[in-house]
């Protein structure tokens, strides 16, 4: 009868130990398993150097989701990149996105100002407003090989 006992107390405690290995997997993971908590934006970027699948999305630097796909519309001859945003973040029709860099040389990731003027974007709707930073390693490049153009009469300033 002791043994029985103990080989139960075995068994509950590796159902228990298996439970939580996989409620971390699905935590860690950030699988969901009843439904999406995210809904999908676009936006066209002229360029999105550096930028790849996973980079954040942040809203007044904040964490509010990640890109989920980077493709090319042939048509506009521009870059489209698919974010998954959280339900609870309200992005406008008059919202704009830039592609940021986080540090000198750090990680690319994708700034939004939601807006608020306009009409919430539903999902799968597109920001219209996007701009580029000046990619820092041209300006560097520019100005070692000598490509900076001055303005005649003006002299730099000691």
């Amino acid at each position: 009868m002791k043994r029985y006992s103990m080989e139960t107390l075995v068994g509950i405690f590796v159902v228990i130990g298996l439970i939580c290995v996989g409620y971390m997997t699905v935590k860690l993971g950030k699988v969901s398993l009843f439904g999406q908590d995210t809904y999908p934006l676009y936006a066209r970027f002229a360029s999105v150097s550096a930028l790849r699948s996973g980079s954040t999305v942040e809203v007044y630097g904040i964490e509010v989701g990640s890109v989920t796909s980077l493709s090319i519309d042939n048509e506009r001859q521009m870059a489209v990149v698919e974010m998954a945003i959280k339900k609870k973040v309200k992005v406008y029709d008059d919202a704009s996105a830039t592609i940021k860099s986080s540090g000198l040389i750090g990680d690319k990731y994708v700034k939004i100002d939601p807006g608020g003027a306009g009409v919430a974007l539903k999902p799968r709707g597109i920001i219209t407003q996007t701009s580029v930073p000046a990619d820092i390693e041209d300006l560097i490049g520019k100005y070692a090989f000598g490509d900076v153009k001055k303005e005649p009469g003006k002299a730099l300033e000691k």
